[in-house]
């Protein structure tokens, strides 16, 4: 690879095109407030860079960004790329990441609203993130010992495992299909709304009037905080470790929780059984 030391960029599209490219301690940044440092670029490897201005990685293919910061100003800094890996970085940057397939995100902080849309293969691991609306639409996401705060986070993924997280959101994991979160702790209302196989594993959940309208949605060994008029218009099969507001007119399936202050059955295609034990 070639390598560039200490370099700063700030002209429009000042490494177009470049492949087997390695940057060390340079920055794009400067009067000329150039757009689109390294578009089209291949097989590049950037190590402790400063990027204060837009779009630097759209269209690239093998990118591996590490111990680097892309600030406020580097909005939608990595879009419709491919094989990326990310180590130790902080992106600050609006729309950090979209479109984009085969990426690894490592030891990070990032703190981007709408973070991760339409992008597909994601692994995370060990990172903080801040995103109003992330993962919009997003396949296939290995998840773990992620601290995440957002207020639509997860709506519409499909096929994607969470481990060890805690998800401070809203209205998360609307119409996520095929979904598993296990040992996790979540905080946010009308969760997991319209899901079709969803499924939570010893996690602990605080917010009002989760898991309605959902199909095939499945809880075990679960808490439910603060949860009243819980699963209406569902499919469930749950079982709850501890005591539970209300439960209004699930659809079907099974329900086993300790105690419930109030079960609520006013719709007569409500045929779910709910034991007390």
């Amino acid at each position: 690879m070639e390598i560039i030391n200490n370099k700063c960029y700030d002209e429009e599209s000042a490494l177009y095109g470049s492949e087997n490219l390695c940057l060390i301690g340079c920055q794009f940044d400067g009067v000329a407030d150039g757009e689109g440092a390294l578009k089209e670029s291949n097989n590049i490897l950037i190590e402790s860079c400063y990027f204060n201005l837009r779009y630097p990685f759209w269209h690239n293919e093998e990118l591996t960004i590490a111990e680097s910061e892309m600030t406020i100003n580097c909005r939608a800094p990595i879009w419709y790329s491919k094989n990326i890996q990310i180590d130790k970085c902080k992106i600050d940057g609006v729309k950090a990441i979209r479109e984009c397939e085969n990426v690894r995100i490592f030891d990070s902080t990032i703190n981007s609203p709408e973070l991760g849309w339409s992008t597909s293969n994601i692994k995370l691991r060990r990172t903080l993130i801040d995103g109003e609306y992330m993962f919009l639409r997003a396949k296939g996401l290995d998840i773990q010992e992620v601290t995440a705060s957002g207020k639509y986070s997860f709506q519409y993924i499909e096929n994607a495992v969470i481990e060890n997280c805690t998800l401070n959101t809203k209205d998360a994991f609307w119409h996520a299909k095929d979904v598993v979160v296990r040992n996790c702790t979540v905080k946010g209302e009308a969760l997991g709304w319209y899901s079709e196989n969803l499924i939570f594993e010893n996690c602990r959940m605080v917010g009002t009037q989760p898991f309605c309208y959902c199909k095939n949605l499945t809880l075990k060994n679960c808490e439910m905080l603060e949860a009243s008029q819980a699963f209406e218009k569902s499919e469930v099969t749950a079982t709850l470790v501890a005591p539970i507001i209300s439960i209004k007119n699930p659809t079907s399936g099974i329900i086993t929780v300790p105690f419930c202050e109030e079960i609520i059955k006013d719709d007569i295609s409500s045929n779910c059984q709910i034991i007390i034990k």
